[in-house]
């Protein structure tokens, strides 16, 4: 399988940026990921491009096969993750619109499992800095390139849903500096760091949740109508940071399981050796 592919995590407008798209589907030990992988080319790389939700937008944040999704990015090649997804804005300056590259997480999900570890094996990684530096600069100087309205750096709280906070929720958010609000992402940065993928956000901001009183409380028809205004500069941001991307990694992100595991190499049971081989296999045969 081909090393250094890039993999896109997002809506389904992004199908037709790839050249020569071929379907692949992929089965992991971790189950079924939300859809079928299309491959294809950006500026000559090789891109391999998952539907979060599902075509159709089926799956429910708290249903998504998080761990299936990230490991068959894994075991196509994927070395580096763009992932773009839809967010509210907690400050007055992050307009509907705008595009932020988050470089912190806060997780207030409660029924996911977010990492690949457990069944008789335990590890631990760093998580101090949960995005690739090196990709996340990249994204952020194409979408300035791109002609987006950025945000660099800021922190991305992750709430369970599917729905969206209460006004008390909001203003506590707030109180913590907290700069965009979201379902998805802090699972897939937290298994990518496990599997050894760098990993970056573009999150587009469709609304300023329910704490902005300039506005009226958030509504679907909202997100919707500003995410697709959003859907062009999303794309326009990935065509231009693909061919941009470095071809070898000299990051952390591609070493960060290297003393991760802790349980002894003996006492791991050969069903999970065998489960988590294409995360912990170099260094654990």
């Amino acid at each position: 399988m081909p090393s250094g592919r890039i993999g896109v995590i997002g809506g389904s407008g992004f199908y037709e940026l790839l050249e020569n798209p071929q379907e692949e589907k992929v089965t992991t030990l971790f189950g079924e990921p939300s859809d079928v992988i299309t491959i294809g080319k950006i500026g000559g790389r090789e891109v391999c491009f998952l539907p979060r939700h599902g075509r159709g937008h089926r799956i429910m944040p708290t249903d998504l096969p998080f761990q299936a999704n990230i490991l068959a990015m894994k075991q196509l090649g994927v070395e580096w993750i763009i992932s773009s997804s839809a967010v509210g804005s907690m400050k007055e300056e992050i307009k509907p619109g705008d595009m932020v590259i988050p470089d912190q997480f806060i997780d207030r999900t409660r029924q996911r499992r977010s990492t690949f570890f457990g069944d008789g094996c335990v590890a631990h990684i760093s998580f101090a800095d949960p995005v690739c530096r090196t990709l996340s600069r990249v994204v952020t100087e194409a979408a300035r390139d791109a002609g987006a309205t950025v945000h660099e750096g800021g922190v991305y709280v992750c709430m369970e849903g599917p729905q969206f906070s209460t006004r008390a929720e909001s203003l506590l958010y707030r109180s913590w500096g907290v700069d965009v609000i979201g379902m998805t992402n802090l699972q897939e940065a937290k298994l990518a760091r496990e599997a050894e993928i760098c990993y970056a956000t573009v999150a587009l901001a469709t609304d300023y949740d329910c704490w902005y009183e300039g506005e009226e409380d958030v509504t679907i028809t909202q997100v919707i109508e500003t995410m697709n205004r959003n859907v062009d500069m999303a794309k326009k941001i990935v065509e231009t940071a693909v061919p941009r991307i470095p071809e070898t990694r000299d990051c952390g992100c591609a070493s960060a399981m290297q003393y991760g595991v802790m349980t002894a190499p003996e006492a791991i049971p050969a069903a999970t050796k065998e489960k988590l081989k294409d995360i912990i296999g170099k260094y654990i045969p």
